[in-house]
């Protein structure tokens, strides 16, 4: 079995009735968390913070004790895990990477949870939801 990683966050701006979560539209259709592949070296903290400048010409810096694995197989033979952290919107102008992305936008917990594409996002959603409500 060939062995995937890739790293990512569930980004937020506001406080608690205001908070609304960023979800991305991707090129292939899907609508996900920010989150990508580790390249050479990198820690899971240096890629998750390089895709979501790529992808979005954002900034954040991370919520500590916030730290959530899935892992599937994107096609046979192959088994991947995705890293998400929490991270707070830090700077920056929302700017989608024409290659990857198609559209973001903030949304509310509700909103953001129902547009997310896969279940294991939505799970990562609420947990970082609870997880931020709980502090």
């Amino acid at each position: 079995m060939k062995r995937e990683k890739s790293c990512g966050a569930v980004i937020f701006r506001g406080e608690t009735a205001q908070r609304q979560y960023l979800i991305l539209k991707s090129t292939q259709g899907h609508t996900t968390l920010c989150k990508g592949h580790v390249e050479g070296e990198e820690t899971e903290h240096q890629t998750a913070l390089r895709e979501i400048r790529e992808e979005t010409a954002l900034t954040v810096d991370f919520v500590d004790g916030f730290r959530q694995v899935i892992t599937y197989s994107p096609k046979p033979g192959v088994i991947k895990d995705v890293v998400f952290f929490l991270a707070r919107l830090s700077g920056g102008v929302l700017t989608c990477q024409a290659e990857e992305v198609a559209d973001a936008r903030f949304l509310p917990f509700g909103e953001a949870l129902s547009a997310l594409t896969h279940p294991s996002d939505r799970d990562v959603l609420e947990k970082a939801h609870a997880f931020l409500e709980g502090r």
